[in-house]
């Protein structure tokens, strides 16, 4: 640590790092021009980096430049079960082959304080109209996720620096923002920004506090926990400027619908956005909440707004100690993290958003930025007239109507706006249609505390809005089972059905097999589709019912008032809740013994837990990159939810007849996340999504079949998916999968990765990467390679009966040679960009991935090598 710097911070017994002084001493002045982001690099980099290297790495946040790759080292790490899970799986693995190389097991743990938040395992098996769903559900979800939590209580005392919050508490990103963040830390007698990344793309949510949080895969994740720095060049720092206020009866949901489409159009792929200006000052921080959740649908990794007083007033509300309060303001004013502190901050792109044009709308369906103003519904094509049949349901049933995610429920306006909305829809008389599936999925119990307070809870629960969970249940695609008789219409009649919830994700085959496509809304709207039961319903203008007079009621006549809604909010939400629910479940005592096996003991049957066999076979050996087949020929916008969907397994699946197989019965067999720590199921599930489109999968007519299908080569052989896997598997056939734009968007899941790699694949070519997914390919050591402009699948005719070699040295940056093998037997050699970005991921790409890179680093240290 330098020592260099290192000055008293005033009003304390603690001392900081003036980053301001240092960046000064290499040019006067420029600390006044540096945007929030660079501040808190040039922070950890004073403070952490080789002090030989200090003013090299300081010149590029200086100088703007990208010539060099810096360190940063997180403060935390944070992890939701199902990645968390599968990263502590694999150190649970490393751990194993670091002792059969004579190594020490018990010396592999992280290093950096890692956070596990059991959220991510719970189904609505029980929907929210049901008595005592929370505790069916949960009874569920202990049942079948038996050996995963078995797993994860040994990993609280065999591994150092883990703490597990338990199922049945609340989503880890509103629990970050909450309590887990203290947005500045006291520890040794220093003072310093809190940083983290976590294992999932919404990490960012806690940038609304001025947190640097960051999304990354589980592989990212485990290099970070175990002590690595996560290098990096300068990203792209776009200032996003705000303006105006919002206008009465808008949602910070629509606000950021608004921006999302607005931020995709911009094209801000991997930048980090700060948002500031007059309109700032007018968004509460759970709305600054809102739009920093959806940093991974814009295409941004951060979403920052300065520390100021609505971050202080934040802190007070959520029951955070005074004294951390004042620390906060103290460090942030004098170390220059303080929002007025940023008035000369200068950015290389500046945009501008005026809030009072956003209106109310929706987005979808199939994706988050695609929005919708709901005035717009008839013209837009997704209202109309609505046929009422006799007990059947109607065109673009709304199957599931879900209140779930941090998204929303980190805001108390959109939670208290949904409660008053459904108390004035009961007062009119209106009823929930019956065949939509409605749940309300908190995520954190001082949500429950505040509704019960307000008295809105019960009115909900009316409309079926009970509280189904603690957890991340629908957006993630854990939304459970529909009634036997609703799905059976469904299949019976075909039937166009939908879901609409307030989540962050609405792709294709995500929310629910029967949902054919999905509408994201804010919470109030949720509850109005419950009413209306399908989305052909024009929201607007359509009668919901009629009140005990018999006059029509409309959205209009039961919308809440925002006046109403702030008043509600100052007498119902106290920081008393907060403490209520978060000091208990902080109050963690874990004991680390030596009477804890280093080694865990696998359990055979299990589908859930298994040893990870990333040092074996051919896995281990070397990657040719020469005569590889394409796996899938994809188009644009794949996502990691096409790569490695992880939603309900269906009977008839791979991973389904494999869970038969093993004597699991399908009312158990769960989603295809929860089994992500046991290779032989998860690896069943690579483009195992029913909507993918494989380009070289053709009917007679050259129309390409939608599924999870291959074709074999070179046989020509079109086969499901997992068929084909298996016969290259087989043969020992080097893979490669050949895509366009935004390969990877979505969730920052590393089976994404995992699964390819392990079904052979030894290299993507496509035409743009999404970020998380990209480090992710190279911490399984598959290869990025990125088409040049003007190049793609189609100008180069491929259909997939080619073969694949790449030439060239692998340096960052560097161009390559992919050589395209042509059936006709004529070759054409393509430059292709390497998307190996820094030094260090050359390093790891080289060892076969960050398992490998850690083992083989390790033993060296030990010297066991």
């Amino acid at each position: 640590m330098n020592t260099a710097f290192r000055v008293p911070l005033s009003g304390t017994s603690l001392h900081y790092y003036d980053a301001a002084a240092a960046v000064d001493a290499i040019k006067p002045g420029a600390w006044a021009t540096l945007p929030y982001t660079s501040r808190v690099h040039a922070e950890n980099l004073v403070r952490r980096a080789e002090p030989a290297k200090l003013n090299d790495y300081l010149s590029q946040l200086i100088e703007r430049k990208r010539e060099l790759d810096f360190p940063w080292f997180p403060a935390r790490v944070v992890c939701h079960d199902i990645l968390g899970q599968t990263a502590l799986v694999d150190l649970a693995g490393l751990r194993d082959a670091i002792a059969a190389k004579g190594g020490d097991p018990s010396k592999v743990n992280p290093v950096v304080p890692t956070q596990l938040i059991v959220d991510h395992s719970l189904a609505v098996e029980h929907a929210g109209f049901e008595q005592d769903a929370f505790e069916k559900n949960r009874a569920i979800e202990d049942r079948r996720n038996e050996d995963r939590f078995h797993f994860i209580n040994w990993c609280k005392t065999a591994f150092r620096n883990v703490d597990v919050i338990p199922p049945g508490n609340g989503i880890m990103h509103q629990i970050n923002l909450e309590r887990m963040s203290p947005v500045i830390h006291a520890k040794d007698g220093m003072a310093f920004p809190d940083t983290l990344v976590g294992t999932d793309s919404h990490t960012p949510h806690v940038d609304a506090l001025g947190v640097i949080a960051v999304g990354v895969g589980g592989l990212e994740a485990e290099s970070v926990m175990l002590g690595r720095a996560s290098w990096m060049r300068l990203p792209d720092i776009v200032g996003v400027e705000l303006s105006g206020k919002p206008q009465p009866g808008i949602t910070a949901t629509d606000i950021v619908l608004a921006l999302t489409e607005f931020l995709r159009n911009e094209k801000v792929v991997s930048a980090y956005l700060e948002f500031f200006g007059e309109g700032a000052a007018h968004l509460t921080l759970g709305d600054r909440a809102t739009i920093a959740n959806m940093t991974p649908e814009y295409g941004a990794t951060a979403a920052l707004f300065a520390i100021d007083q609505q971050t202080l007033d934040y802190l007070r509300l959520t029951g955070r100690d005074e004294q951390q309060v004042q620390l906060v303001e103290t460090y942030a004013k004098q170390a220059g993290l303080w929002a007025d502190t940023l008035q000369d901050a200068q950015y290389e792109r500046v945009l501008k958003f005026n809030l009072s044009s956003v209106g109310r709308n929706i987005a979808g369906p199939s994706n988050p930025h695609k929005r919708v103003a709901t005035a717009d519904l008839a013209a837009k094509g997704i209202s109309g007239k609505v046929e009422h049949l006799d007990n059947l349901m109607p065109d673009g049933a709304v199957i599931i109507a879900a209140i779930t995610s941090c998204t929303n429920t980190s805001n108390p306006r959109n939670v208290i706006a949904a409660g008053l909305l459904a108390r004035n829809a009961v007062n009119k008389g209106l009823v929930r249609q019956p065949w939509v599936k409605t749940s309300l999925a908190p995520g954190s119990k001082a949500v429950a505390l505040y509704l019960e307070e307000s008295g809105l809870l019960p009115y909900l629960e009316q409309l079926g809005f009970g509280i189904v969970a603690f957890a991340c249940t629908t957006c993630n695609g854990m939304s459970g089972a529909l009634d036997p008789k609703i799905q059976q219409e469904i299949i019976d009649r075909d039937l166009y059905a939908t879901a609409v919830l307030s989540g962050n994700r609405n792709f294709d085959g995500r929310i629910h097999p029967y949902a054919k496509q999905a509408f994201l809304a804010s919470p109030p709207l949720v509850v109005a589709y419950a009413l209306a039961g399908t989305i052909r319903f024009d929201i607007e203008k359509d009668v919901l019912g009629t009140d005990a007079q018999g006059q029509p009621v409309t959205l209009k006549d039961i919308w809440p008032d925002d006046a109403e809604i702030d008043a509600i909010i100052r007498q119902s939400v106290k920081p008393e809740q907060f403490r209520k629910v978060y000091e208990p479940m902080f109050d963690l005592k874990v004991e680390y013994g030596d009477h804890i096996n280093p080694l865990y003991d696998w359990r055979p049957m299990s589908t859930y837990i298994r040893r990870p066999p990333y040092w074996e076979g051919a896995l281990a050996g070397e990657r040719t990159l020469k005569g590889m087949r394409p796996l899938a020929v994809l188009g644009d916008n794949i996502t990691t939810d096409h790569l490695s969907p992880s939603n309900a397994i269906l009977p008839s699946s791979a991973a389904g007849e494999y869970l038969t197989k093993m004597g699991l019965p399908e009312e158990d067999f769960n989603s295809y996340a929860t089994h992500r720590g046991d290779h032989l199921t998860a690896q069943r599930a690579t483009f195992a999504n029913p909507k993918l489109f494989n380009e070289m999968v053709k009917d007679s007519s050259g129309k390409v079949i939608q599924g999870s299908l291959a074709r074999i080569e070179p046989e020509g052989k079109q086969v499901r998916m997992w068929e084909a896997i298996e016969a290259y598997m087989q043969r020992q056939q080097p893979l490669c999968i050949i895509a366009g734009k935004d390969y990877g968007q979505g969730s920052s899941r590393d089976w994404a990765a995992k699964g390819v790699r392990l079904a052979g694949v030894e290299a993507i070519v496509a035409e743009g990467f999404e970020r998380i997914h990209r480090t992710n390919l190279v911490g399984m050591g598959v290869l990025p390679l990125q088409f040049l402009p003007g190049t793609n699948r189609d100008t180069l005719g491929i259909d997939g009966t080619e073969t694949f070699d790449v030439l060239g040295e692998r340096t960052p940056g560097t161009q390559l040679t992919l050589l395209v093998h042509k059936q006709d037997g004529s070759t054409l050699e393509v430059p292709v960009h390497c998307r190996l970005d820094t030094a260090e991921e050359v390093a790891i790409y080289d060892a076969g991935g960050v398992l490998q890179r850690f083992a083989q680093d390790f033993l060296q240290e030990q010297g066991q090598a």
